[in-house]
């Protein structure tokens, strides 16, 4: 367990009104996102990073601009086909449906 994640069960133990709950339960009352949100929020970052040159990757080492009408905005990707479970898990991959999904007003 990471250090960060035993704090936050420390806190949220410590706060009276939670008591009795799960760690759910205490998580949503006090308001803190969760795993899922915090991973989403910090892949988008990273894609962004890439496309705006912050980072060492290049997009097209990781990604396909899509060459259909660009609807939503100039990044949007093409997600390829993944033929085994595990490669939707991939970072390239699990990223693309909200990535396409942003508003143009995100890239300026």
């Amino acid at each position: 367990m990471t250090y960060w994640k035993r704090y936050k069960k420390l806190v949220t133990r410590l706060i009276i009104n939670n008591r009795g709950l799960t760690y759910r339960e205490k998580s949503k009352n006090l308001g803190l996102t969760t795993l899922e949100i915090r991973r989403l929020r910090k892949d988008l970052i990273e894609v962004f990073k890439i496309f705006k040159g912050l980072d060492d990757g290049k997009p097209t080492d990781f990604f396909t601009m899509s060459n259909t009408g660009l609807r939503r905005h100039q990044f949007k990707l093409y997600k390829p086909q993944a033929p085994l479970k595990i490669r939707k898990n991939f970072f390239s991959v699990r990223v693309i449906d909200e990535w396409n999904h942003l508003p143009e007003a995100t890239f300026h």
